[in-house]
């Protein structure tokens, strides 16, 4: 890739009816990302990294996460990295900078950087919960509600990820009900936004619209809502549509695409963000990301990582 960008003045803005006007983009680049890389960066490429984002236009950049250097080494250097992006903020009006939290002491890790967004991340089915946490549904879910309660007493905005949303790799189908009522949860506990998580890349236009459709019905307005599509089966363009169209307006994505699960044999990682971006635009629907700049920020950090972009879009716009 050389990093120059091609510019036709493309796509085409051609906007379909029942869309929102306007999509948050929730970029989990730098923390769901960089997680899964084999070894860690430099703490100041991702802070670059970070920063870069930013001056691409992205409002919300989940920076990194307090778990334990032990479970998640690549993102071991959150104390280091928090103070690099102190200032960005000021510079970029309307940035946030959440960072996931796993316990009690990883909110008091992050509250001792003044941080203003957090993250917990559960899961709707039993084995997902016992490997990823090492607890039960239920036990988990405990542990974050003093989390919530401790966050939202201070002040910190609480975004829950529900993972397993749409398939599981050991117990196959997901019912609704079951996704449904662990959303609710987190939801009552304090959460002020819950992302539906189609963790290993399985689901489809239909299931999610259905998903959807049962959350509404049991009360949950999709003002509430974000998704988080992994591509493994190249659907995740798709059932992001479907989701616009049923009203969700916040959608989690990762710059060039990276990050993946090592739960799904060929998992591609995350939906692109790139990609996203790409398609909002053909659609007319805003996003205050200039494309162009993102595209080389994916560019020059696939250098570091020393391969290519998976991003569709990044290898068009660069020739890559």
């Amino acid at each position: 890739m050389t990093g120059s960008v091609l510019d036709l003045g493309l796509p085409e803005a051609v906007p379909l009816p029942g869309l929102p006007a306007r999509v948050r983009i929730h970029e989990v680049g730098a923390r769901d990302g960089l997680q899964n890389e084999a070894l860690p960066l430099p703490v100041e490429v991702k802070a670059e990294f970070v920063a870069r984002l930013a001056a691409a236009g992205l409002r919300t950049v989940e920076a990194t996460s307090f778990v334990h250097p032990k479970w998640v080494p690549q993102l071991a250097d959150a104390e280091q990295l928090m103070p690099l992006l102190a200032d960005l903020p000021g510079r970029h009006p309307g940035l946030r900078l959440p960072v996931l939290v796993p316990n009690e002491r990883g909110l008091e890790r992050a509250l001792a950087h003044g941080v203003a967004d957090i993250a917990v991340f559960a899961s709707a089915t039993e084995t997902f919960a016992r490997r990823n946490l090492n607890r039960s549904l239920e036990e988990s879910l405990e542990m974050f509600a003093p989390v919530v309660a401790r966050a939202t007493a201070e002040g910190v905005r609480v975004r829950g990820y529900l993972s397993m949303c749409f398939g599981d790799p050991w117990e196959g189908r997901v019912p609704l009900p079951q996704v449904v009522a662990t959303g609710r949860r987190l939801l009552e506990m304090g959460c002020d936004e819950l992302s539906l998580g189609d963790t290993i890349g399985v689901a489809t236009p239909g299931q999610v619209t259905a998903l959807l459709e049962a959350l509404g019905r049991a009360g949950v307005a999709p003002d509430r809502l974000a998704v988080h599509f992994h591509d493994t089966y190249g659907q995740a363009l798709s059932n992001t549509l479907a989701a616009l169209r049923a009203g969700v307006s916040v959608v989690d994505a990762s710059a060039g695409g990276l990050g993946g699960c090592p739960y799904a044999r060929s998992a591609t990682g995350n939906l692109a963000t790139e990609d996203l971006v790409w398609m909002l635009h053909g659609l007319g629907i805003g996003t205050g990301v200039d494309l162009g700049a993102l595209a080389a920020t994916s560019v020059w950090l696939a250098g570091h990582l020393g391969r290519p972009s998976p991003s569709r879009t990044v290898r068009a716009l660069t020739g890559g």
